[in-house]
Protein backbone atom coordinates (compact mmCIF):
# COMPACT_ATOMS: atom_id res chain seq x y z
CA UNK A 1 0.00 0.00 0.00
CA UNK A 2 1.68 3.50 -1.08
CA UNK A 3 1.86 6.09 1.55
CA UNK A 4 -1.07 8.23 -0.02
CA UNK A 5 -3.63 5.38 -0.02
CA UNK A 6 -2.71 4.57 3.52
CA UNK A 7 -3.06 8.48 4.86
CA UNK A 8 -6.62 8.25 3.15
CA UNK A 9 -7.79 5.29 5.05
CA UNK A 10 -6.01 6.58 7.97
CA UNK A 11 -8.35 9.77 7.87
CA UNK A 12 -11.28 7.93 7.07
CA UNK A 13 -10.55 5.86 9.80
CA UNK A 14 -10.18 9.08 12.27
CA UNK A 15 -13.54 10.70 10.89
CA UNK A 16 -15.25 7.24 11.80
CA UNK A 17 -14.02 7.51 15.30
CA UNK A 18 -15.04 11.36 15.35
CA UNK A 19 -19.08 10.17 14.68
CA UNK A 20 -18.48 7.57 17.47
CA UNK A 21 -18.58 10.45 19.79
CA UNK A 22 -21.32 12.28 18.39
CA UNK A 23 -24.33 12.04 20.62
CA UNK A 24 -26.89 14.65 19.56
CA UNK A 25 -28.44 16.21 16.21
CA UNK A 26 -26.36 19.67 17.41
CA UNK A 27 -22.95 17.12 17.45
CA UNK A 28 -23.88 16.19 13.72
CA UNK A 29 -25.19 20.28 13.13
CA UNK A 30 -28.83 19.57 12.75
CA UNK A 31 -32.13 20.65 14.21
CA UNK A 32 -35.40 19.60 13.48
CA UNK A 33 -37.36 22.85 12.51
CA UNK A 34 -40.84 22.57 11.65
CA UNK A 35 -40.68 18.86 11.32
CA UNK A 36 -37.64 19.14 8.43
CA UNK A 37 -33.88 18.04 9.26
CA UNK A 38 -32.40 21.47 8.56
CA UNK A 39 -28.46 22.17 9.20
CA UNK A 40 -27.89 24.54 12.29
CA UNK A 41 -25.65 26.98 10.28
CA UNK A 42 -27.03 27.13 6.83
CA UNK A 43 -30.62 26.43 7.06
CA UNK A 44 -29.86 23.63 4.36
CA UNK A 45 -31.30 20.18 4.10
CA UNK A 46 -29.65 16.72 5.11
CA UNK A 47 -26.53 16.36 2.89
CA UNK A 48 -25.44 13.11 2.09
CA UNK A 49 -21.64 13.95 0.88
CA UNK A 50 -19.55 14.97 3.79
CA UNK A 51 -16.46 14.56 2.52
CA UNK A 52 -15.88 14.57 -1.40
CA UNK A 53 -15.04 10.87 -2.57
CA UNK A 54 -15.31 9.21 0.89
CA UNK A 55 -18.23 6.92 0.33
CA UNK A 56 -17.19 4.85 3.05
CA UNK A 57 -16.95 7.74 5.78
CA UNK A 58 -20.21 9.57 4.48
CA UNK A 59 -22.33 5.97 4.84
CA UNK A 60 -21.01 5.51 8.12
CA UNK A 61 -22.00 9.12 9.18
CA UNK A 62 -25.08 9.02 7.72
CA UNK A 63 -26.09 5.64 9.91
CA UNK A 64 -24.21 7.16 12.78
CA UNK A 65 -26.79 10.17 12.31
CA UNK A 66 -29.65 7.77 11.54
CA UNK A 67 -28.68 5.87 15.42
CA UNK A 68 -28.95 9.65 16.68
CA UNK A 69 -32.89 10.18 14.99
CA UNK A 70 -33.63 7.18 16.64
CA UNK A 71 -33.37 8.27 19.56
CA UNK A 72 -34.70 11.54 19.05
CA UNK A 73 -37.89 10.22 17.58
CA UNK A 74 -37.93 8.26 20.97
CA UNK A 75 -38.37 11.82 23.09
CA UNK A 76 -40.68 13.15 20.30
CA UNK A 77 -42.84 10.08 21.69
CA UNK A 78 -42.79 10.67 25.38
CA UNK A 79 -42.53 14.74 24.39
CA UNK A 80 -45.18 15.38 21.64
CA UNK A 81 -47.17 12.24 21.68
CA UNK A 82 -47.48 11.78 25.64
CA UNK A 83 -46.48 8.12 25.27
CA UNK A 84 -43.71 6.03 27.83
CA UNK A 85 -42.03 3.36 27.41
CA UNK A 86 -42.82 -0.26 28.80
CA UNK A 87 -40.35 -2.89 28.84
CA UNK A 88 -39.54 -6.01 27.42
CA UNK A 89 -39.23 -8.66 28.54
CA UNK A 90 -41.53 -7.50 32.13
CA UNK A 91 -38.88 -8.96 34.02
CA UNK A 92 -35.34 -8.98 33.45
CA UNK A 93 -32.91 -10.41 35.30
CA UNK A 94 -29.51 -8.04 36.82
CA UNK A 95 -27.48 -7.59 33.13
CA UNK A 96 -29.64 -9.25 30.94
CA UNK A 97 -30.68 -7.22 27.55
CA UNK A 98 -33.94 -5.57 27.67
CA UNK A 99 -35.67 -3.32 24.84
CA UNK A 100 -39.11 -1.76 25.19
CA UNK A 101 -42.19 -0.55 23.48
CA UNK A 102 -44.18 2.53 23.95
CA UNK A 103 -47.85 2.83 25.20
CA UNK A 104 -50.01 5.15 26.34
CA UNK A 105 -51.52 6.35 29.94
CA UNK A 106 -54.56 4.27 29.01
CA UNK A 107 -53.01 1.56 27.64
CA UNK A 108 -54.66 -0.65 29.95
CA UNK A 109 -58.03 0.87 30.37
CA UNK A 110 -59.52 2.05 26.89
CA UNK A 111 -61.74 0.18 25.09
CA UNK A 112 -60.46 0.96 21.76
CA UNK A 113 -56.50 0.69 20.55
CA UNK A 114 -54.36 1.52 18.02
CA UNK A 115 -51.34 -0.87 17.76
CA UNK A 116 -48.84 0.18 15.43
CA UNK A 117 -45.59 -2.04 14.06
CA UNK A 118 -43.13 -0.81 11.85
CA UNK A 119 -41.02 -2.81 9.06
CA UNK A 120 -37.86 -4.48 8.67
CA UNK A 121 -34.36 -2.98 8.98
CA UNK A 122 -32.81 -0.26 10.62
CA UNK A 123 -36.20 1.45 11.97
CA UNK A 124 -37.00 1.27 15.40
CA UNK A 125 -40.35 2.41 17.01
CA UNK A 126 -42.07 5.48 15.97
CA UNK A 127 -40.43 5.22 12.05
CA UNK A 128 -41.98 4.26 9.20
CA UNK A 129 -38.49 5.48 6.99
CA UNK A 130 -35.29 6.41 8.18
CA UNK A 131 -34.92 7.80 4.83
CA UNK A 132 -37.65 9.79 4.97
CA UNK A 133 -37.42 11.52 8.52
CA UNK A 134 -33.54 12.81 7.03
CA UNK A 135 -34.68 13.52 3.97
CA UNK A 136 -38.17 14.94 3.92
CA UNK A 137 -40.05 15.18 7.31
CA UNK A 138 -41.13 13.74 10.48
CA UNK A 139 -44.96 13.69 9.22
CA UNK A 140 -43.58 11.38 5.95
CA UNK A 141 -40.97 8.80 8.17
CA UNK A 142 -42.46 8.72 11.24
CA UNK A 143 -45.87 7.66 13.45
CA UNK A 144 -46.59 10.53 15.11
CA UNK A 145 -48.95 11.66 12.96
CA UNK A 146 -50.85 8.60 13.35
CA UNK A 147 -50.44 8.36 16.73
CA UNK A 148 -51.90 11.87 17.66
CA UNK A 149 -54.92 11.01 15.08
CA UNK A 150 -55.79 7.90 17.28
CA UNK A 151 -55.75 9.62 19.98
CA UNK A 152 -57.99 12.59 19.57
CA UNK A 153 -60.30 9.66 18.00
CA UNK A 154 -60.38 8.29 21.51
CA UNK A 155 -57.70 5.34 21.11
CA UNK A 156 -55.24 4.25 23.49
CA UNK A 157 -51.82 3.57 21.81
CA UNK A 158 -49.14 0.82 21.39
CA UNK A 159 -46.09 1.13 19.40
CA UNK A 160 -44.16 -2.28 19.16
CA UNK A 161 -40.18 -2.05 18.48
CA UNK A 162 -40.03 -5.17 16.42
CA UNK A 163 -36.04 -4.72 15.27
CA UNK A 164 -35.06 -4.41 18.57
CA UNK A 165 -33.64 -7.94 18.96
CA UNK A 166 -30.28 -8.15 20.44
CA UNK A 167 -27.37 -6.28 22.42
CA UNK A 168 -23.25 -6.43 22.04
CA UNK A 169 -22.12 -8.00 25.40
CA UNK A 170 -18.30 -8.30 25.42
CA UNK A 171 -17.94 -8.36 21.75
CA UNK A 172 -20.70 -11.24 21.56
CA UNK A 173 -24.35 -10.88 20.27
CA UNK A 174 -26.88 -11.62 23.01
CA UNK A 175 -30.70 -12.14 21.98
CA UNK A 176 -33.53 -10.10 24.18
CA UNK A 177 -35.56 -12.21 25.85
CA UNK A 178 -39.18 -11.86 24.39
CA UNK A 179 -37.72 -9.57 21.08
CA UNK A 180 -35.38 -12.31 19.60
CA UNK A 181 -36.55 -11.41 16.04
CA UNK A 182 -40.17 -9.19 14.83
CA UNK A 183 -42.31 -11.78 15.24
CA UNK A 184 -41.14 -12.87 18.73
CA UNK A 185 -41.42 -9.55 19.87
CA UNK A 186 -44.69 -9.18 18.55
CA UNK A 187 -46.02 -12.45 20.21
CA UNK A 188 -44.60 -11.71 23.56
CA UNK A 189 -46.05 -7.53 23.28
CA UNK A 190 -49.26 -8.99 22.53
CA UNK A 191 -49.42 -12.17 25.08
CA UNK A 192 -48.35 -9.93 27.90
CA UNK A 193 -49.59 -5.94 27.38
CA UNK A 194 -52.27 -6.52 24.56
CA UNK A 195 -54.36 -9.37 26.25
CA UNK A 196 -54.17 -8.03 29.08
CA UNK A 197 -56.08 -4.90 28.26
CA UNK A 198 -59.72 -3.48 28.54
CA UNK A 199 -60.25 -3.15 24.52
CA UNK A 200 -62.93 -4.58 22.76
CA UNK A 201 -62.11 -2.75 19.76
CA UNK A 202 -58.64 -2.89 18.09
CA UNK A 203 -57.54 -1.75 14.89
CA UNK A 204 -53.72 -2.02 13.51
CA UNK A 205 -51.27 -0.66 11.19
CA UNK A 206 -48.43 -2.09 10.03
CA UNK A 207 -45.72 -1.08 7.21
CA UNK A 208 -43.53 -3.54 4.68
CA UNK A 209 -42.35 -6.53 6.96
CA UNK A 210 -45.22 -5.59 9.46
CA UNK A 211 -47.49 -6.73 7.22
CA UNK A 212 -45.82 -10.48 8.11
CA UNK A 213 -45.71 -9.65 11.80
CA UNK A 214 -49.76 -9.16 11.67
CA UNK A 215 -50.11 -12.41 9.66
CA UNK A 216 -47.99 -14.33 12.40
CA UNK A 217 -50.18 -12.67 15.39
CA UNK A 218 -53.42 -14.15 13.48
CA UNK A 219 -52.08 -17.15 13.34
CA UNK A 220 -50.79 -17.38 17.03
CA UNK A 221 -53.57 -15.19 18.77
CA UNK A 222 -56.46 -16.32 15.74
CA UNK A 223 -59.25 -16.77 18.92
CA UNK A 224 -58.10 -12.92 20.19
CA UNK A 225 -58.60 -11.17 16.64
CA UNK A 226 -61.68 -12.97 16.06
CA UNK A 227 -62.84 -11.28 19.20
CA UNK A 228 -61.60 -7.93 19.67
CA UNK A 229 -59.35 -6.65 16.08
CA UNK A 230 -61.76 -5.26 13.92
CA UNK A 231 -59.48 -3.31 11.17
CA UNK A 232 -56.28 -3.98 10.03
CA UNK A 233 -54.16 -1.41 7.83
CA UNK A 234 -51.69 -2.62 6.03
CA UNK A 235 -49.08 -0.30 3.64
CA UNK A 236 -46.76 -1.79 1.27
CA UNK A 237 -47.03 -5.01 3.15
CA UNK A 238 -44.96 -7.73 2.11
CA UNK A 239 -46.77 -10.53 3.29
CA UNK A 240 -47.79 -13.78 1.86
CA UNK A 241 -50.74 -15.65 2.25
CA UNK A 242 -50.03 -19.48 1.94
CA UNK A 243 -53.53 -20.57 2.41
CA UNK A 244 -56.36 -18.23 1.64
CA UNK A 245 -58.69 -20.39 4.20
CA UNK A 246 -56.94 -20.10 6.73
CA UNK A 247 -56.91 -16.33 6.97
CA UNK A 248 -60.15 -15.36 5.00
CA UNK A 249 -61.07 -13.34 8.58
CA UNK A 250 -58.08 -11.44 8.95
CA UNK A 251 -57.88 -10.79 4.80
CA UNK A 252 -61.86 -9.43 5.51
CA UNK A 253 -60.96 -7.14 7.71
CA UNK A 254 -58.05 -5.63 5.94
CA UNK A 255 -56.43 -3.22 3.26
CA UNK A 256 -52.99 -3.09 1.79
CA UNK A 257 -52.47 0.48 0.82
CA UNK A 258 -50.04 0.14 -1.87
CA UNK A 259 -47.53 2.90 -3.64
CA UNK A 260 -49.79 3.33 -7.12
CA UNK A 261 -49.72 6.41 -9.31
CA UNK A 262 -53.67 5.77 -9.08
CA UNK A 263 -55.68 8.44 -7.42
CA UNK A 264 -56.33 7.72 -3.04
CA UNK A 265 -58.24 4.26 -2.84
CA UNK A 266 -58.13 2.89 -6.54
CA UNK A 267 -59.18 -0.89 -5.82
CA UNK A 268 -55.97 -2.37 -7.59
CA UNK A 269 -55.48 -5.86 -8.72
CA UNK A 270 -55.75 -8.43 -6.10
CA UNK A 271 -54.19 -12.21 -6.15
CA UNK A 272 -57.73 -14.21 -5.21
CA UNK A 273 -57.71 -14.71 -1.27
CA UNK A 274 -55.16 -11.90 -0.82
CA UNK A 275 -55.96 -8.70 1.24
CA UNK A 276 -57.42 -6.31 -0.55
CA UNK A 277 -55.04 -3.62 -2.64
CA UNK A 278 -55.67 -0.45 -2.95
CA UNK A 279 -53.77 2.97 -4.22
CA UNK A 280 -52.12 4.86 -1.43
CA UNK A 281 -51.62 7.90 -3.67
CA UNK A 282 -48.14 8.42 -3.73
CA UNK A 283 -45.28 6.50 -5.11
CA UNK A 284 -43.11 7.04 -1.92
Amino acid sequence: MNRLASKVLGMSSTRKQDDLFRKTLADFGYEFKDGKLRNIRTGRPFEFVVHEGDQVYNQKHYEALGEVVTEEVYKLLESECGLKKAPVPLKSKQKEPETFIFVSEDVGTNEKLMVLIHGSGVVRAGQWARRLIINDSLESGTQIPYIKKAKKAGYAVLVMNTNDNYRIMKKERVFIKGSKTPECHAHYVWEHYVQSTAAKHIALVAHSYGGCVTTSLFQKFKKDFRKRVFAVAMTDSVHFIHSPSEFKELVKISYNWVTSRHPLGTKLETMEGDVKRVSSGGMI
